[in-house]
């Protein structure tokens, strides 16, 4: 199987793909471990500052010795050079907000998952043509389930996933399945702001456990 495949599979498996940057790096450590406690075995940590490499290495550090089945990817990705930085430190898969026609080249001829963030269907005609399997819907808020359900006919082979305005809420996320999409992208809604500064780990080990029982009970 190939690696894009094996990151495709894992994030369809568990409907979700958690996604957070801390600029500390026990903070960061830590909710991975609770994201993983949780059962989730693919999450993105975000590219949002400048302490996000070097948590980053430790995060892979931490993955490798404690729970090497977890698969780590790096989002916001916004050029070559954060493909090639990420990746040389050990990211399992790339994310980024828009279509990056150099990157997306790269990780196809070299089997590496990307997942471009895209908004039209230009963006997604393009992502497509390059070889990409798998789309970012983004932003989710903007889109809506309703973009989900008017392009899905246009694009049978390709995964989607919103990211952006996704709530914990069965409704939410029902919508987005209901629409098509094969899993969902959480942000500060799975790890919120207020949870992270309390350093309340098992508050985001208990939403990140019920939104895994949530979708599981959605796909039935």
């Amino acid at each position: 199987m190939s690696n894009v495949q094996k990151v495709i599979d894992a994030i369809v498996a568990q409907g979700m793909l958690p996604l957070y940057f801390n600029p500390d790096e026990t903070v960061s450590v830590e909710i991975l471990r609770a994201l993983n406690r949780a059962g989730v075995t693919a999450i993105e940590y975000t590219n949002r500052g400048e302490a996000a490499l070097s948590n980053f290495r430790k995060l892979v550090e931490v993955r490798n010795a404690e729970m090497p089945h977890v698969l780590l990817g790096v989002g916001t990705i916004k050029n070559m050079q954060h493909a090639t930085d990420y990746l040389a430190a050990g990211a399992d898969f790339l994310v980024s907000p828009g279509y990056i026609p150099d990157v997306a080249e790269h990780c196809v001829k070299n089997d590496i998952f990307f997942g471009p963030g895209c908004m039209t269907p230009t963006d997604i005609i393009a992502a497509e043509n390059a070889g990409i399997k798998f789309i970012k819907l983004f932003p989710g808020n903007i889109l809506g389930p309703d973009f989900m359900s008017s392009i899905k006919e246009i694009f049978p082979k390709l995964v989607f996933m919103p990211t952006g305005g996704v709530d914990t809420t069965k409704e939410s996320i029902e919508g987005w399945f209901k629409a098509g999409c094969k899993a969902v992208g959480m942000g500060s809604k799975l790890v919120s702001k207020k949870l992270m500064e309390a350093k309340d780990y098992q508050g985001i080990e208990n939403i990140a456990a019920e939104v895994v029982a949530l979708i599981k009970g959605i796909r039935g």
